[in-house]
């Protein structure tokens, strides 16, 4: 039954990548009606592993824990395929049953400790681009946290991802705050490890890409994650679907909200002027 369903799946999303009902303005070139990034979390510990993820086809981003054996390494591996790094930071969540591994934020730091562990952890990987939260629901909803947390990125170039672990984090809204460059997960791919619960998801990406234009996704370096990337990436360009690196997404939302508003303003001034014309025509007769 599970072999049905995943085929079944499977099926149905290589229709939705397959078919669409946008016009194309040349022969096999079909316009680009959305964009999306994909991170992948949790690197730097497992190198076999890793080294399939980062092998993955496409401007996939991945998201290195700080202070692990292979995150060098890999890093370097990384940056020759000229993807994004970004640093996976721990931080802690409301449930303490979670190990966090070096590096971790905790509420019972001062500032001091708070800020010189982050720029540990920024230190120990190179080629960053930016950051984002591993777990976090506790400090991420914290204001303080993420005040000392921007206290430092503003300090830098690199940009800011939350993960959004919890419904109340303030990090995004903080980040704004500091005009840093930042964005949010849309999607997490592999919140339930089988595949066809991560082609859901996927298609969930796609969809939110066309309605939105941008979707982010985050997903593990997991074999059934993994498999899913590798069948489905190479079919986006067909359908679409242009994939990013994150630091290009950010740049591509900032340019999708700038349209939306010239549009909104554009659709306002042409209502008040309708509206003056009718008035006019009015008063005439």
């Amino acid at each position: 039954m599970l072999i049905l369903l995943s085929s079944l799946s499977a099926f149905l999303l290589a229709m939705l990548l397959a078919t669409t009902s946008w016009a194309v303005d040349e022969p096999g070139n079909v316009p680009t009606k959305g964009y999306i990034a994909i991170i992948i979390d949790d690197l730097g510990y497992k190198y076999k592993h890793d080294q399939r993820a980062i092998n993955l086809p496409g401007q996939v981003t991945f998201a290195f824990l700080p202070h692990t054996p292979y995150v060098k390494s890999l890093a370097e591996t990384v940056h020759s395929h000229g993807k994004d790094i970004m640093l996976h930071l721990p931080m802690q969540a409301l449930m303490e049953t979670f190990y966090l591994g070096p590096g971790a934020l905790t509420s019972d730091m001062t500032e001091q400790e708070f800020k010189q562990s982050l720029l540990d952890s920024i230190r120990s990987i190179p080629y960053l681009k930016g950051v984002n939260n591993h777990m976090g629901s506790l400090i991420t909803s914290q204001s303080n946290s993420m005040q000392w947390l921007m206290d430092e990125l503003v300090k830098t170039d690199l940009y800011f991802v939350d993960s959004r672990t919890t419904v109340k984090t303030v990090a995004e809204q903080t980040a704004n705050q500091y005009q840093i460059k930042n964005t949010r997960r849309n999607v997490f791919l592999d919140h339930e490890l089988n595949r066809p619960a991560i082609e859901f998801q996927f298609k969930r990406l796609i969809n939110l890409a066309k309605k939105n234009g941008s979707a982010v996704a985050i997903g593990h370096p997991f074999p059934e994650t993994l498999d899913v990337l590798e069948e489905y990436i190479p079919q986006l360009k067909a359908a679409g679907i242009q994939l990013l690196p994150v630091s290009q997404l950010i740049q591509q939302q900032k340019l999708i909200a700038q349209a939306k508003q010239k549009n909104k303003w554009n659709n306002s001034k042409s209502l008040t002027q309708s509206g003056s014309s009718v008035h006019l025509k009015k008063s005439i007769n």
